[in-house]
């Protein structure tokens, strides 16, 4: 391994992505927040990809009940919990 690299990356260790949790129900205002390892706004307005994106989505009937995703900056995986439960009509 060349000393230069050495230096840059550390030798023999690979740098792993953040991972942790965030439970909605304690965000305040319209959802958006920043990422927990390198601070960019993520939204869920966002539909792009650009600042993260959706690696998997877990549904129980009818309700989405966790998602991760991945930073795209930092490539930290969130994993969101807390969804609001819809309201269903009983007609």
């Amino acid at each position: 391994m060349s000393e230069k690299f050495a230096q840059k990356w550390g030798e023999g260790k690979v740098k792993q992505p953040l991972v942790c949790e965030l439970d909605l129900t304690r965000i305040r205002g319209n959802g958006d927040f920043p990422c927990p390892n390198c601070g960019v706004i993520i939204s869920p307005e966002d539909e792009t990809e650009d600042v993260y994106s959706i690696l998997e989505t877990k549904v129980k009937g009818q309700a989405l009940e966790e998602l991760v995703i991945q930073c795209n900056k930092c490539a930290s995986r969130i994993r969101l919990i807390g969804f609001p439960i819809p309201e269903t009509d009983n007609l």
